[in-house]
């Protein structure tokens, strides 16, 4: 699945897990994105949105 919003573009982002002895590891942060039907250019098609641009409005649904 392409974890990446169609809406905003955001994407994988990446920092440091820190443990209680404070030893540094990589980690990865993914959005929560969804497989959504949506109205583009006036006809539904199915892209990939992020939940803040569904919860914001920024999606108009097709239903």
């Amino acid at each position: 699945m392409a974890r990446k919003c169609e809406i905003c573009g955001k994407s994988k982002m990446f920092g440091n897990t820190v443990s209680f002895s404070h030893r540094r590891g990589n980690r990865s942060f993914s959005p929560n994105v969804r497989r959504v039907r949506a109205i583009v250019d006036g006809s539904p098609k199915r892209i990939y949105a992020c939940t803040r641009c569904l919860r914001s409005g920024k999606v108009k649904r097709a239903l």
